[in-house]
């Protein structure tokens, strides 16, 4: 007998920009961006790292689209009128979005070149307040103070010693046993009798403030509604005085 036929190789799947992206990606999740680099990237592919360059034009070009590729993941705003609803939904996707890559959250606002969903994501919010009633102005307002607080959020979330219950009970009793618990009642209080108790998750503080955040918004615009109205009609009595 002769020897065994040789097993066919398997079809070399084309190297694309995406693919690129969504490996830079999956690396990023894994080490981080400042350790990310053309060799490693391209060692996860199995390609020579020259030949990314085919599909992105730099360091850079690879960043704003690995930006781009988290904005894709983000819900985008309904369509429909209610833009608490909708600026709701909004940043608890974004939430999840930067849990799941948190090397992200230094980099969604600072790119130069956004890609085409982050400006159909940042379109589509603003669209989302001006049909709600929100003026330019406003509506500039409230998306500042909403990513303020959805990345301000994020970075201190990722930033904590503990993710589960069961580490913050660790954290939490390796810091008491360092300190006089009498020298910091009001800090003691707050660990025993609401973070030490079960079922309790960092993480719903998150929607908690969001609440606080829109029901402010929503008086704020108002507000500024009404005050648009009193301008209109003294300045129609001037006109007919």
């Amino acid at each position: 007998m002769g020897p065994p036929p040789k097993a066919a190789a398997e079809p070399r799947i084309p190297l694309n920009r995406e693919r690129v992206l969504r490996a830079a990606v999956a690396l990023a999740d894994e080490i981080g961006t400042g350790s990310l680099s053309m060799r490693k990237l391209g060692d996860a592919l199995g390609v020579e790292a020259m030949s990314l360059y085919n599909h992105v034009a730099s360091k850079s070009d690879l960043l704003d689209g690995m930006v781009d590729f988290v904005f894709s993941e983000i819900d985008l705003p309904p369509a429909g009128p209610d833009w608490k609803a909708s600026m709701r939904e909004r940043a608890v996707s974004i939430r999840q979005a930067l849990v799941r890559h948190p090397w992200a959250i230094g980099l969604m606002e600072s790119r130069t070149s956004p890609g085409p969903a982050t400006l159909r994501h940042h379109d589509a919010v603003i669209g989302s307040l001006r049909r709600g009633g929100f003026s330019i102005e406003m509506a500039a307002h409230a998306y500042s103070v909403l990513d303020s607080y959805v990345y301000g959020f994020a970075l201190q979330e990722a930033s904590l010693p503990f993710d589960t219950a069961e580490e913050t009970a660790e954290v939490a009793e390796m810091i008491f046993k360092q300190l006089p618990p009498d020298e910091y009642p009001y800090l003691t209080e707050l660990t025993i009798e609401h973070v030490l108790q079960p079922g309790y998750d960092y993480g719903n503080e998150y929607e908690f403030g969001l609440d606080l955040i829109l029901d402010g918004l929503e008086r704020a615009r108002d507000a500024a509604g009404s005050r648009l109205a009193s301008v209109g009609r003294r300045t129609n009595r001037e006109r007919r005085g």
